[in-house]
């Protein structure tokens, strides 16, 4: 899938573009607002708002985090294979050191995951900080015309550009817990 980047300065015109949208056949989890106004968000009736964990960099602090503790853990056992010392202490210390290493990373990167804003959304920092909302759409190739007719009727939107988006099968397991849900009593 592919997301559309597009900025604007008022909720209520976003509120009528999502309208439209899923009216044009696109799902809710494919449409997202991201904005620092969640309460204004909150408050129109088709807007989808980000979750405040995903506006941060968690995962992507956390992966990174990961991978240090990897190269940290390996550094461990490396150092104690070249010394020596599991023929006399055995290897269960080493081993502990290791997984703490790499534990105490992943969670580190976490941390500062959490500080930072979402890489995918560095660009539109100015924008955001200004009170802007960026929209985003991932659509698949055959819903391109459909989002550019709904976009056509709305000029005060500005198109910001595009990234990789959510992949198929995400929003399709997420259309399905949803009916799911809706269903169960």
């Amino acid at each position: 899938m592919e997301r559309h980047y597009f900025i604007s300065d008022d909720l209520d015109e976003l509120d009528r573009v999502e309208a439209e949208l899923e009216s044009e056949g696109m799902d809710k989890p494919q449409i997202h607002v991201y904005s620092e106004d969640d309460t204004g968000v909150e408050t129109h009736e088709h807007l989808h708002n980000m979750e405040a964990v995903l506006k941060k960099d968690v995962v992507y602090g956390t992966e990174l985090g990961a991978v240090i503790g990897v190269a940290a853990a390996a550094l461990v056992l490396l150092v104690a294979w070249v010394t020596g010392l599991p023929e006399t202490v055995t290897w269960i210390p080493f081993v502990f050191l290791a997984i703490v290493a790499l534990g105490f990373c992943t969670w580190e990167g976490g941390l500062f995951g959490i500080q930072e804003m979402h890489h995918d959304f560095k660009r539109f920092q100015d924008e955001i900080k200004a009170g802007k909302h960026v929209l985003f759409v991932d659509i698949d190739a055959n819903q391109a015309s459909a989002l550019q007719r709904v976009i056509a009727r709305h000029p005060s939107l500005r198109a910001a550009g595009t990234g990789s988006g959510t992949p198929g099968f995400v929003i399709t397991a997420q259309r399905k817990w949803k009916e799911f849900v809706h269903s169960m009593p």
